[in-house]
């Protein structure tokens, strides 16, 4: 068992989680939240896509947040009949879940899935894409609400001839750390703690927070391959990809000890 903490850079409310199952598993965790939650400024273009939902077949989302932020302006009266939802991991299905979508509704990767992406989504949504099928994709946008991240399952929704929109539903910013944040980000990078990463943006967020500052020293988990690659990239010098649940997580921390 590893004595070094884990600093955990998800989102400040999924952090919380993080921490709290790390800490039952008999791992130190500690919250360094590297990604920031903010409401759209604007949810006209939110509230227009439930009136709207009729004309989907499918409503894509691409994470937890997505789903909590969109159901946050739920219009009683529109009907979800005849939709499917589709959920990149166990977390955002979860997230519908708790929505009051019915399991029979959700389609998203299996639990022993080797990864949880766009990706592996695909593999299980795409025989219900073809010529004129409509798709709606819930996801973040940056601090001015434009949509950011990935546009790989857009691009395959393209392909197939299937019509996709996309509906911003929070914004994601970069925080700005206080002192004692600062102090357990160098002790990170000194290699007296381990990273756990869930998102490459997290770490460029870290880089920028914490300007030359040498990585080759830290330990990082990555929860998938694309996020491995941007550690390495930044400099970690010791790293483990693993999937995220948590036996997988506690296995690969206790790796690094």
């Amino acid at each position: 068992m590893t004595t070094r903490p884990v600093i955990v850079t998800r989102p400040a409310r999924e952090a919380a989680h993080w921490v709290a199952d790390l800490r039952a598993a008999g791992l130190d965790a500690v919250a360094l939240p590297l990604i920031v939650i903010e409401p759209v400024i604007d949810a006209a273009p939110l509230k227009k896509a439930w009136m709207q939902l009729s004309g989907y077949a499918a409503l894509m989302f691409v994470s937890a947040t997505a789903v909590e932020h969109f159901f946050a302006h739920k219009d009683d009266g529109v009907s979800l009949a005849g939709c499917r939802f589709w959920a990149t991991g166990p977390g955002t299905g979860r997230a519908l879940h708790r929505a009051g979508i019915p399991d029979g509704l959700i389609d998203a990767p299996p639990p022993e899935a080797t990864r949880f992406d766009s990706e592996a989504l695909w593999e299980r949504v795409q025989p219900q894409v073809s010529a004129g099928t409509r798709v709606l994709i819930a996801r973040g946008g940056d601090e001015a609400g434009h949509p950011a991240g990935r546009d790989w399952l857009a691009r395959e929704i393209d392909a197939a001839g299937g019509l996709r929109d996309t509906v911003v539903a929070y914004r994601r910013l970069a925080p700005s750390l206080d002192e004692a944040q600062r102090r357990l980000a160098a002790e990170g990078a000194a290699g007296r703690a381990i990273w756990l990463f869930s998102s490459s943006e997290a770490i460029g967020n870290l880089q920028r927070a914490m300007p030359g500052t040498n990585w080759h020293a830290a330990s990082a988990v990555a929860t998938h391959a694309r996020i491995g690659e941007a550690a390495r990239a930044a400099g970690f010098g010791a790293l483990c990809v693993c999937t995220p649940l948590r036996d997988a997580l506690v296995a690969s921390i206790e790796s690094l000890a």
